[in-house]
């Protein structure tokens, strides 16, 4: 289509006359929004999740705490220490061990202190510790003597010292002494 130069100030006057500037009509206002489901329920959620931690917190520490054990009563500790050592050649470090498991022994059965002492200082409480009889405390400190005499002499042992199984031993005899004295204790408490 053609636009004549006559036809020009009509179109001017044609767009004018519409009315491109007008507004669309308006809908209807929404109504009033609804609250969210985090507004509705936002003390639930945060309590709800709290709790969610607490409940991973216990059962990550109760998944890394370690596991208690049994405590074993020296007498037993003992035995299964010395079961080691009964076959084992006699050599200054075995008579060592030994003698430390003796020690140890003694230390928890007692109530002896459990600072480290030499053999002349722990036979020295032991025979005057009142828990420990006499006849007890002298065979005990005569077997440390013996095993100390043997590990740090410079001649070999004619004899093996057996020490394993005399420590056996001194562990049965302190295992009686101590018996004795619950029953004796026992006897005297009504």
């Amino acid at each position: 289509m053609k636009i004549s130069l006559a036809s020009f100030p009509l179109l001017s006057l044609m767009a004018y006359a519409a009315d491109t500037n007008g507004l669309p009509p308006l809908i209807p206002a929404y109504g009033e929004l609804p609250p969210t489901f985090w507004e509705q329920h936002q003390t639930q959620l945060i309590m709800m999740g709290f709790a969610f931690l607490a409940v991973v917190f216990l059962l990550v520490k109760k998944r890394l705490s370690p596991e208690a054990r049994a405590v074993l009563p020296p007498e037993m500790v003992a035995r299964q220490a010395l079961a080691i050592f009964q076959s084992a050649p006699e050599d200054g470090k075995v008579l060592s061990e030994v003698s430390q498991i003796l020690r140890r022994y003694l230390v928890a059965a007692f109530e002896l202190p459990a600072a480290e002492l030499t053999t002349a200082e722990f036979c020295a409480v032991v025979s005057s510790h009142e828990k420990i009889g006499a006849e007890l405390a002298q065979t005990v400190s005569s077997y440390l003597h013996e095993c100390d005499g043997r590990k740090f002499s410079a001649a070999p042992a004619a004899a093996p010292l057996n020490a394993a199984v005399r420590a056996q031993e001194l562990v049965d005899l302190a295992e009686k002494c101590r018996a004795m004295r619950r029953t004796s204790g026992e006897r005297r408490t009504p």
